[in-house]
């Protein structure tokens, strides 16, 4: 199916992006979910204005958070951005943070990645001979920069760098657990960054992630377990009200981002992620043939 779409940069909301569609802080055409080989993707919207183009996606669910990271459809998310012609995205997600010089509510750029998932539809190249993409950046180095300069140019403050563990949920971990991740280089423990942005690698998209503090992983701080609060009393009231400013940014920082790339062409090593398969006759120029 072909969309009169011509927006190549979007963007996927984490962990409340439901509240900012519901509330109308994020506003925009919906276009709906899109059928893909892989199943339906999470509900599109479209935002333009005068000043800029982009694509919205909530990850867990446009009404609430109706699906936890272990079962999102990532494969199906990143096809239906694709399908519309996206080249760029931008994600976000709320990890814990298991590096203390970092504090709740904090912007982060995570510039590297641990794989702890399991089981996850991890690639659209299952049962081929092609995927063998080196993972060096992780996270695209031109999409980072303009994100840095539209944080500098809110005055929002932010830490340039952390390594991510992608955790496979829906729990949380254990003290040891973190223990080795800290062992590994760990800065920020999430769930939802793998294998979203292997898979936009794999079909020559340039993606990137804001990650935001949400609480200290297990261990790091010695707080007790409260039954019926926010991960069980891993994150107190403070911390609850320090986040929720925080999420509350994503509007303008995401609404910035879009007016500097359009601005001009982006251009950069993730739209040729594939082509030693394309030199060698492996795959042509339809995107489309390689995953099918």
């Amino acid at each position: 199916m072909k969309y009169n779409i011509n927006v190549t940069f979007a963007v996927i909301g984490g962990s409340r992006a439901y509240d900012l569609l519901q509330n109308g802080n994020i506003n925009g055409k919906r276009i709906g979910a899109l059928q893909t080989p892989f199943g339906n993707s999470q509900p599109v919207y479209l935002i333009q204005n005068p000043q800029y183009d982009m694509l919205f996606l909530s990850r867990h669910g446009e009404k609430g958070y109706n699906i936890t990271a272990p079962f999102v459809n990532y494969r199906a998310n990143i096809y239906a951005l694709k399908e519309l012609g996206v080249k760029q995205i931008v994600s976000w997600s709320g990890p814990g943070t298991i590096n203390q010089s970092y504090k709740i509510g904090e912007f982060v750029l995570a510039d590297d990645i641990v794989d702890e998932t399991h089981g996850r539809e991890s690639t659209f190249y299952k049962n081929k001979g092609i995927g063998f993409i080196r993972q060096f950046p992780v996270f695209c180095p031109t999409l980072r920069q303009y994100i840095r300069y539209s944080l500098n140019n809110l005055l929002i403050n932010f830490s340039e760098s952390g390594t991510y563990v992608c955790t496979q949920g829906p729990r949380l971990e254990t003290s040891a657990e973190i223990r080795k991740y800290k062992s590994y280089g760990g800065d920020l423990v999430g769930m939802t960054l793998v294998p979203e942005v292997f898979l936009a690698k794999e079909l020559e998209m340039c993606y990137a992630a804001i990650c935001y503090v949400t609480n200290y992983a297990e261990g790091i701080l010695n707080r007790p377990f409260k039954a019926g609060e926010l991960f069980e009393g891993l994150s107190n009231d403070t911390d609850r009200k320090t986040v929720e400013k925080a999420v509350s940014k994503f509007p303008i920082i995401i609404t910035e981002i879009a007016k500097n790339i359009k601005q001009q062409e982006l251009i950069c090593q993730c739209q040729s992620s594939m082509e030693r398969y394309k030199i060698r006759g492996d795959i042509g120029t339809d995107w489309h043939e390689w995953v099918t």
